[in-house]
């Protein structure tokens, strides 16, 4: 027989001279051959999260503990693609239907030849092996597909990609940071394309969205009279992400109790619902993610720093909107033709002034303010291109404009008066200059930027009539 490439296979037969019998001869092509003499053991080992999936399933359809079809329908919840060959000593037409109809690759009637037996497996083999090269090429095509969604072409932004698509095939954990808006969700749903789990479910739960005592509900499930409301038995999102992957946002809002109770499910993969006692277990991956600093809250005892580690496997950061210039404008121009098709808004692009701002702005909202941004835009724009004054930005926390941007002194010579006239000319440029808008970069009125414009003697050939010089002496702002 021709030499096959390697395969794990289980074999579950209660006769133990057979089940001895068929495992030698399969141990000599393909080596990994365990065995179990019930149907119950068998079940128990393919339930298994912490070894992988088994290629193929030799079982008997009569089993101690649990019959054949038992095995099966186990074999095939751990994963669809494993291989399970039937033994039947009955020669029943009615079981080996049934058997195929449950989703076994053959059966084999007793007494069988040996040589039988192992072509037939080394079919099942190829079979898996087949499916195993399917779920790759897809998966290489969806993580293609996925990245190919994510607009931008900065190098920071790339090698975040590039990392996603590597580490989406592996069962590794992976912790996603960022600021807010930032698209972590984008990428998680990217490593969840590009991986063999793309055809199980993604299942997203924000950690800072719910109460303790609902989350661990939300999460984990609960029994029926657990508390007051349970009226029924409620499955958790670890039980639904099982086969595909968990996305838990805000990790770092978690409370101490439910920080325990996750860690335990990332150790063990194992659980209780809610007033239950039952044992649980999921196959879900787990891919987090946080705006915050991890390391900053295990210092100050709010995060455990043993599921920190247990998280923090794979670390893959989103760059902010501000250090991405690059793809300010790719961005606009592509939330613009989605909204606009959307919308059903006859838009053609935008004015260089309007781009000229948008790439000035700081974004502390990052991707998701300039998606509002530019569909407030679409709303308000009444000609065929958005200009500066359809762009108008959502006021920001104290905290997001502190972290966007810090004042520092001016170059020695410069007086408090030459500070306050660059300003003033840069929120007109930036606003194209409409004044207008560029007394909503300033936080001033009209009445008082048209007294500084007076003042400083700025002036600007777009306007209906030039401003004279200021009293101060400065010459005549003139720009082409």
């Amino acid at each position: 027989m021709r030499e096959r490439a390697a395969a794990r296979i289980l074999v579950a037969e209660d006769n133990d001279t057979l089940r001895r019998v068929i495992v030698q001869a399969l141990r000599e092509t393909w080596g990994s051959v365990e065995e179990v003499a019930s149907g119950e053991r068998a079940i128990a080992r393919l339930s298994d999260s912490g070894e992988d999936a088994y290629d193929v399933v030799v079982t008997d359809l009569r089993l101690p503990g649990a019959d054949g079809l038992a095995v099966l329908r186990a074999a095939h919840a751990r994963d669809p693609r494993t291989s399970v060959l039937v033994m039947t000593a009955y020669g029943t037409i009615d079981s080996a239907v049934e058997a195929m109809r449950t989703g076994a690759f053959d059966f084999v009637q007793k007494p069988f030849d040996l040589e039988q037996l192992e072509l037939r497996v080394g079919r099942a083999v190829d079979q898996r092996q087949l499916l195993d090269e399917v779920e790759v090429l897809r998966a290489e095509r969806a993580g293609r597909r996925a990245a190919g969604a994510i607009v931008g072409r900065s190098a920071a932004l790339r090698d975040a990609i590039d990392l996603a698509r590597r580490v989406a095939p592996t069962r590794s954990t992976v912790l996603i940071t960022g600021e807010t808006g930032t698209g972590k969700e984008l990428i998680a749903g990217l490593i969840h394309d590009a991986s063999a789990r793309a055809r199980g479910p993604l299942v997203k739960v924000n950690c800072a969205a719910l109460p303790e005592t609902l989350l661990e509900s939300e999460l984990f499930g609960h029994e029926r009279g657990s508390f007051t409301g349970a009226d029924r038995l409620r499955k958790g999102r670890f039980e639904e992400a099982s086969g595909g992957t968990l996305f838990l946002d805000e990790i770092g809002d978690l409370s101490p109790p439910i920080q325990a109770k996750l860690l335990r499910v990332l150790q063990d993969q194992e659980f209780h619902r809610l007033g239950g006692t039952r044992v649980l277990r999921t196959d879900a991956r787990i891919v987090t993610a946080t705006n915050g600093d991890l390391e900053a809250q295990v210092r100050a005892g709010a995060f455990r720093e043993d599921l920190y580690f247990r998280l923090n496997v794979i670390r893959l950061h989103l760059p902010a909107l501000r250090e991405r210039e690059d793809d300010v404008v790719d961005l606009a121009h592509h939330f613009l033709g989605a909204l606009c098709e959307a919308l059903e808004r006859p838009i053609r692009g935008f004015t260089e002034a309007a781009l000229t701002r948008l790439r000035s702005h700081p974004w502390p909202g990052n991707v998701r303010e300039l998606h509002n941004t530019i569909e407030r835009a679409v709303l308000t724009c009444e000609a065929s291109r958005i200009g500066p004054a359809d762009l108008s930005f959502a006021r920001a926390s104290g905290a997001s404009l502190e972290s966007a941007w810090r004042p520092a002194l001016p170059p020695p010579g410069w007086t408090l008066r030459d500070v306050e006239r660059a300003l003033v000319i840069e929120a007109l440029q930036r606003a194209g200059y409409v004044q207008k808008e560029a007394c909503k970069l300033l936080g001033v009125s009209r009445r008082k930027l048209n007294y500084m414009i007076q003042r400083m003697g700025i002036t600007h050939d777009s306007w209906r009539r030039n401003r004279s010089p200021g009293r101060g002496g400065d010459p005549p702002l003139r720009t082409p």
